[in-house]
Formats: C-alpha cells, structure tokens, sequence
C-alpha cells in the first residue's frame, strides 16, 4: 500500500500591522502607536476604538511602531506660501535662528500659495514626525480628512502672518491694518486727497486687514472712498503692473500699494504711461528691503519686522512643544513708517500748503516705532 500524502499545513494567518489596526478602527497609524505608547493627547473615544481593535486583531507592536511618536525629532516644519517673494527668506531666517538656538532644526516646504500643496506638505511634515509645525495659511479650509489626521496626532501648530477663521489656533502677526491706517494717513498729510490702493488677495487674512485700514484712514481723513481707485492684486510683480495701468488711468494723487512686488509693478506701469513719482502721485510702499534704496524717487514703506515674525512664532512653537497648554493667543508686531522721498512729503511742506489741512490730517498717528 502506497505510502499516504502528509496535508500540507495551511499557512498560518499573517500577524496583523500597525496599517490594519488603524484601518479596522478608522483612525492614522499615528493615533495608533500613541494609544499603544500609552499617550495622554488621545481622546477618550479613539482610545477605546483602537484598544477594541487591537484585540480583535490581536495585535502585537513592534518596536519601528513604538517609535512612530515615542521621542521627539527636534524638528520643526514650516511652510510659506511663496519662498521667492522676498519677504519669506528674512521670516525663515528668523525662524531658524530662534529653532537653532534651543535645538531644533527646520524643514521647509513651499506651497505656492495652493490649498493642495498645502495639504501634500503638511501630510509631509507629519510623517517625518516633525515636533510642530509653522504655517502661513493659504486661502481655503483644510479637507475633512486632513483636519482629522491633524487632530487624531495633535502635535502644535503656530500660523505666521496669516489667521484664518476655522482655525483656533496661536498666531504671530504683524499689525497690518495700523501699517495701512499710517500709510493712508501719511498720504493724507503730504496733501493727497484721491487716494487709492492696490490690495493683496482680499481672500487673505492681512489683505483684508490692510483693505480695512485703508478705508478708515481715508474716513479719519474725511476723503472719499471711490471704488474705482481700488484694485485688488496677488502680491506679485504681474498683478501690480495690471492694476497699475488700470488705476493709474483714474489720476488717483496718491496710492498705497500692498506688498513691495506689486510696488515694481506699479513703476513700470507708470513708467509706460508717462507718469511720474512723486510729481503726478505720491506712494507708499509695505514692507521695506535694503535694496530698493536704489529706486528713484526712494520709496516711502511700512517696514514690517520679518525677522521678529519667524523668532517670535518659533519660540511660541516651541514653548507648546515642551507642554504649555494655555489659551491660543495671536501676537501682532508693530510695523514702521519709514518717510523718504516718494510720498512728496518734503515737496508738499516746502511749498507751504500743508498749513491748510484739517488738523485731523496733520494730527501724527499713535503707535509709530
């Protein structure tokens, strides 16, 4: 007789992952190994959904998923919305100094100003397991699923020179509506009375607060508000140069541009139509670099203090970092009116006339550095 066949065993079930376990709960690998690393930041109900799941699975951890959130990287994310606009550079500066000092190290993303890379390199940063991270929001609500990857790993976040309205979160800015209010003011006191301005994206959190210091100003000032003096920008070079042709066909007497880029714009526009700073319109400029001292007229800015921006949000980082759990708070830097050559102010004073305004014009503004 034949000897029998032996039956081969059946392959023993495949030991379940870290992947499964989050999967079959419905949460991130990340909430995953910070219930199975016995992490205090999990609510209460994702807790006991991943604990059900673990036993179901009958999950063991090994030891690359105890390390998913187990210690900190000593890193930081950060993400502005465009690394070529010369403003960002000096932030990130400040930003590095303030992480290198206590020990982090920065990593940096770019989202060109899209929500969708936004997302990408937030979904980046996290899973490089950044300790916190620095954000300067663009325009748009997170995804429902992203918002919820967010809270299930529930690591810092501070927002850099933009709030946004959903999220509660810390803030550094610079005060952007007193720098426009003294911009339009100081327009206002160099005897300009057809005022306008080039805004940012109005979409955007400090565009709208310059927009709103703008149209105070002109009312503190008891100047009319003509909407046709008004033309909405992107804070890039090409939106100021369209806008300047547009708004320079008005004949406005003063304008007061939101970002130094669009201020390029602006003079090239006025450059084509023949018109000249400051004798046919007085301008004031956001936001000051060494190298526009080489413009002629030399321009009048709200100097904003880019450096402070990027020290100050990482130091806040950081100290959420180490466990401080207080109430949000947003912090707003001064900016400073730096008065030159381009506003006609000194011409205007020369010639005697401001002697005849209102003396709500020429009452100095509160809060200049």
């Amino acid at each position: 007789m034949a000897p029998s066949k032996k039956t081969a065993p059946k392959n023993p079930a495949k030991a379940a992952s870290i992947s499964d376990v989050a999967r079959e709960s419905g949460v991130s690998i990340f909430t995953v190994s910070a219930v199975v690393n016995n992490k205090s930041h999990v609510r209460k109900i994702l807790r006991e959904r991943v604990e059900d799941a673990i036993r179901k699975l009958n999950y063991r951890p090994n030891l690359i998923a105890r390390s998913l959130i187990k210690q900190k990287t000593q890193t930081i994310g950060m993400i502005v919305p465009d690394i070529a606009n010369p403003f960002f550079p000096m932030v990130v500066r400040g930003a590095e100094d303030a992480a290198l000092k206590q020990g982090y190290n920065l990593l940096l993303c770019n989202s060109d100003d899209s929500l969708a890379k936004e997302e990408s390199a937030i979904e980046l940063l996290l899973s490089k397991r950044v300790d916190g991270i620095l954000l300067t929001k663009a325009a748009g609500d997170f995804s429902p699923a992203l918002r919820q990857m967010i809270k299930e790993v529930n690591i810092p976040f501070v927002l850099v020179m933009r709030t946004y309205p959903t999220l509660t979160r810390d803030a550094v800015i610079s005060d952007d509506y007193r720098g426009a209010y003294e911009a339009v003011c100081h327009l206002a006191r160099a005897g300009r009375r057809r005022i306008g301005l080039i805004s940012g994206p109005l979409r955007i959190s400090n565009a709208k607060e310059r927009w709103r210091g703008f149209r105070d100003a002109l009312e503190k000032n008891q100047l009319p508000f003509d909407p046709a003096l008004v033309v909405e920008g992107d804070y890039r070079i090409e939106s100021g140069f369209r806008a300047g042709h547009s708004l320079l066909s008005h004949r406005p007497d003063g304008i007061y541009v939101a970002n130094h880029l669009m201020t390029i714009g602006l003079l090239k526009a006025a450059d084509e139509m023949g018109l000249r700073c400051p004798e046919d319109f007085g301008l004031v400029s956001f936001d000051d670099y060494p190298w526009l001292g080489v413009f002629r007229p030399r321009l009048t800015t709200v100097e904003l203090p880019k450096h402070q921006l990027g020290s100050e949000a990482t130091e806040l980082l950081i100290q959420r970092i180490s466990g401080d759990q207080s109430k949000p708070v947003v912090k707003k830097l001064l900016p400073e009116l730096r008065i030159r050559e381009s506003c006609g102010f000194a011409q205007f004073v020369a010639s005697g006339q401001h002697a005849n305004l209102p003396d709500s014009v020429n009452t100095p503004v509160v809060g200049r550095k």
